[in-house]
């Protein structure tokens, strides 16, 4: 771990613990700085608060006091989830204070380099494949960011012999100066989490700091088709590499019908590659981009790829019974997402959705409906959605009342060859706390299905 005299000796302002700001607040002590830690949850039920005062921390919790920052700190590292109009930061900024997120913290205090990804879909599942390829051709490599391995934590660990691959969401990366990774991959770029940025435009601009510090001497992955994405890149100084699933070309990596193309040679046949859709090829395709880029050969790439299904709750096969495929795609909270899953199959499919209705339209589905040959819904947009099954004219459009009954019901109206894809195009709060618990219901019962 490299030292920090930006930190050492210097009040730091830890806002926010959870797994994040505990380990940044660690580090810092470590460092050398003087640490106080604030965190709203009461210091009776803050289990992490309670471990940080046992190390020598100072620790403020219940509330954020409006005096806080008189104390006269020279730097705040927040927990990414809080926003910039928490008053706290909003005061911060009107006094010049630095604001990070912890992940500035890991590349500053890293001697491994690093590979960061970014987008709005398709982080997780392209972060998984460079990671799984890494480490089939022996080059080391840690997991670590928005995938749910704190960075600071494993930055602390590394060696100059490892390469820290990173998930990057736009809350941490509005929260860097420095940040410079070796390979930056940006996926896409659509309309998300509004709700924690002022606009789109804020939101874009937190995505490309990915690229923001890169000079020459570093590359940029980025989708070679989405203009938006484009005009981002043109501002970026490192080596560019685009992407592109629909044509080949001889600049980047990019696909046809029948094979992977790098720099317009001929790398690999797409038949070997497990994941289905369109969306899965952009990962794909940037996967290997960075391992090519990182001296992984052919052999190593094609070995992961055509055994790697998924990333859990992802368009995620669970299993084959009877001759029916099935998928786990409890992710898919959105139309869009719900979309990029349909598009990767051309087998019937028995279509598993519903949850909480945000009054979000379904009609990007509309394209994407000619192989669904039957809808199963559940939640509170059931009704909405019995009526666009309807109006889609699906053959089949079934209500219950819950998961356990759609899959019931989706196994009795599936033939052999069918694909019953749990894709529910809506969040899951309505009759499970996460899509992971809702996604871990529809494994545990597909894997019971009797022979």
């Amino acid at each position: 771990m490299k030292q920090l005299p930006i930190v050492h000796h210097k009040k730091i302002l830890v806002l926010g613990l959870a797994k994040s700001g505990t380990a940044a607040a660690e580090i810092l002590h470590d460092l050398g700085a003087f640490v106080t830690v604030n965190d709203a949850k009461p210091f009776d039920q803050n289990e992490n608060a309670q471990y940080l005062l046992s190390k020598g921390l100072t620790v403020i919790c219940g509330s954020h006091p409006e005096d806080l920052l008189d104390e006269g700190f020279s730097l705040i590292v927040k927990n990414p989830g809080i926003p910039y109009t928490n008053p706290v930061i909003a005061e911060a900024k009107k006094r010049g204070i630095p604001v990070w997120t912890e992940v500035e913290l890991a590349y500053r205090i890293s001697d491994a380099p690093m590979i960061g990804i970014t987008g709005s879909n398709g982080k997780t599942t392209t972060t998984t494949l460079i990671f799984e390829i890494l480490k089939q051709g022996h080059k080391h490599p840690l997991i670590a960011g928005n995938i749910g391995t704190v960075a600071s934590s494993v930055a602390k660990e590394a060696t100059v012999d490892n390469t820290i691959v990173t998930e990057l969401s736009s809350f941490q990366l509005m929260g860097t100066e420095q940040l410079k990774p070796k390979i930056a991959i940006l996926m896409n770029l659509y309309e998300a989490h509004l709700d924690y940025h002022a606009d789109f435009q804020e939101y874009t601009d937190a995505k490309f700091n990915i690229t923001k510090n890169q000079d020459s001497s570093d590359w940029f992955i980025y989708n070679g088709e989405q203009q938006l994405v484009m005009d981002y890149a043109e501002k970026s100084k490192a080596i560019k590499v685009p992407f592109y699933v629909n044509k080949k070309t001889n600049d980047g990596i990019s696909a046809d019908d029948q094979f992977v193309y790098w720099n317009g040679e001929k790398v690999f046949e797409r038949s070997s590659i497990a994941l289905r859709g369109k969306h899965n090829l952009e990962n794909v395709l940037a996967a290997t981009a960075a391992a090519l880029l990182m001296n992984c050969s052919i052999e190593d790439i094609t070995t992961v790829l055509s055994t790697f299904h998924g990333v859990k709750h992802r368009t995620q096969f669970i299993r084959e019974w009877k001759n029916r495929k099935f998928y786990n795609d409890s992710k898919a909270t959105n139309a869009l997402a719900t979309k990029s899953a349909l598009e990767g199959f051309s087998e019937p499919v028995i279509l598993l959705a519903g949850g909480v209705d945000r009054g979000h339209s379904f009609d990007e589905l509309i394209p994407y409906l000619h192989h669904v040959k039957a809808l199963v819904h559940y939640g509170e947009t059931a009704e909405r959605l019995q009526k666009f099954g309807e109006e889609q004219s699906i053959p089949t459009v079934i209500r219950v009342n819950n998961l356990v009954e759609a899959i019931e019901e989706g196994v009795k109206v599936s033939d052999a060859g069918d694909v019953v894809l749990l894709s529910p195009a809506c969040a899951s709060w309505d009759q499970y706390a996460s899509f992971e618990l809702r996604g871990d219901e529809f494994i545990k019962k597909v894997i019971a299905l009797k022979e």
